[in-house]
């Protein structure tokens, strides 16, 4: 901490930081931004690191100063870009999630899909009916105890899509977020539409 640097000061430069790494470079990890931040500024106090909401707040308001013509643009590009992925991938009840649906999406956030099916296979072999070359692996959400989920990831044009598959009852009760420990909000496709139509008005 610098000499005189009130610790509520600190701890909003470092979200701030840690909000602009996420943004600027790509990283998608809270932690690791959060990590990288304090790095950067020589804070070893954890008692100083912000916590995933605030560098979440962070991200908004960066936007909002640095790219208020260009990012509502992109947010647009990205929501239409899931919109047409979710009609593709209708028959798993897709909805969205993340940084796209709240509307804190940077030049670098991909596109987040839950989807809903018996077997995870399901979803490979639809892609692959698609010709969509895809990748797998897994994706980790909070809670006790924690659960991992399959993940598909794939490229849509410029955009990096990202399709996490749970069991058909999956749709009834969300995973909880990494922002704030609650239950990920989730946005069917009439939701997306409306969020769209919302945006062409203003």
């Amino acid at each position: 901490m610098r000499r005189g640097e009130q610790p509520g000061n600190l701890r909003r430069r470092l979200a701030e930081e840690a909000a602009r790494l996420m943004l600027e470079q790509g990283i998608d990890s809270f932690s690791r931004a959060r990590n990288k931040a304090a790095e950067r500024l020589g804070v070893s106090d954890q008692h100083q690191l912000p916590d995933n909401r605030e560098i979440e707040q962070a991200q908004l308001e960066y936007l909002h100063i640095f790219y208020p013509e260009t990012q509502p643009k992109r947010l647009r590009h990205l929501r239409q870009t899931a919109l047409r992925a979710m009609q593709l991938l209708a028959r798993f009840e897709p909805r969205l999630v993340g940084p796209v649906l709240k509307g804190s999406a940077g030049e670098h956030s991909p596109v987040n899909l839950h989807l809903f099916a018996a077997q995870p296979e399901e979803i490979s072999w639809f892609l692959m009916e698609q010709r969509i070359p895809h990748d797998t692996s897994e994706r980790r959400y909070p809670g006790k105890p924690a659960r991992s989920y399959p993940l598909f990831t794939f490229v849509a044009g410029d955009v990096q899509m990202e399709l996490t598959v749970f069991p058909l009852d999956g749709i009834r009760q969300a995973p909880n977020s990494p922002v704030d420990g609650r239950p990920i909000k989730r946005a069917d496709i009439k939701a997306v539409q409306r969020l769209l139509e919302e945006s062409a008005s203003e």
